[in-house]
């Protein structure tokens, strides 16, 4: 359900998910879900929908695309070389759950257009595909994810309509779902990604181990199926 989220149906198991295409814990933590679905016996009857959120909403589309340990250094007045020995710290961590980040050529921009595109991929079931796609390109490819361009060939490479994905960026018809993604993560205390809430109740932060996501869709699996009331969630953090 575009731009909101905790509607659910009773038989089966919503994980919402706040993330952004640039966020280095939000790739390991959508990769750990994903293993720890392959281990839970109901995963075919589990959704996983995808929110957005904005690690660095001061950068645009407009500007022009900065090397991420430049960033790092620049947001948090720290050497470059400090910055460097951070992001070689993830790289490895990424490594250890068989991902490839490779941030010497990696290219930080604004994501909002990259958002949109998830949106759209989401009206065609085809969103996990698309976010996967986008972190890959983002980590790995060192591609620019605010490039129309480079958007609609991502969409092509998980089987959307370039054309169609281009027209949707163009006219920003899902500029407003991003939006309220942005908007409803503010009210519920998000302040930190990956943020996932499980069944609309449980949350877990940060890019936890497999077996957290394990407990998480173990014990909110059992409640979905034994009560549909969702209740309220109080958002937490942590990494």
């Amino acid at each position: 359900m575009t731009g909101e989220a905790f509607g659910r149906a009773t038989d089966r198991l919503v994980v919402d998910v706040w993330s952004d295409v640039m966020c280095p814990f939000c790739y390991m933590g959508d990769t750990l879900l994903e293993q720890a679905l392959e281990k839970f016996p109901h995963a075919s009857g589990v959704d996983v929908r995808y929110h957005s959120f904005l690690l660095m909403p001061g950068l645009t589309e407009d500007d022009a695309p900065v090397n991420p340990a430049e960033l790092l250094s620049a947001k948090h007045g720290l050497p470059l070389e400090q910055a460097q020995a951070m992001n070689d710290q993830v790289t490895e961590r990424a490594r250890q759950i068989g991902l490839d980040y490779r941030f010497d050529h990696a290219q930080a921009v604004g994501t909002r257009t990259a958002h949109q595109l998830s949106h759209f991929a989401a009206t065609q079931g085809k969103q996990h595909e698309m976010v996967q796609r986008l972190f890959k390109a983002y980590f790995t490819d060192g591609l620019n994810v605010a490039d129309h361009q480079v958007l609609g060939d991502l969409a092509a490479d998980v089987g959307l309509d370039r054309d169609a994905a281009l027209a949707a960026l163009a006219g920003g018809e899902f500029a407003d779902a991003v939006e309220a993604d942005i908007q409803q993560a503010r009210q519920y205390g998000i302040q930190g990604v990956p943020f996932f809430v499980f069944a609309g109740k449980y949350a877990v932060s940060g890019a936890q181990p497999v077996e957290a996501f394990v407990q998480a869709l173990e014990t909110s699996w059992n409640e979905t199926v034994g009560s549909p009331t969702a209740a309220g969630v109080t958002a937490g953090s942590g990494r």
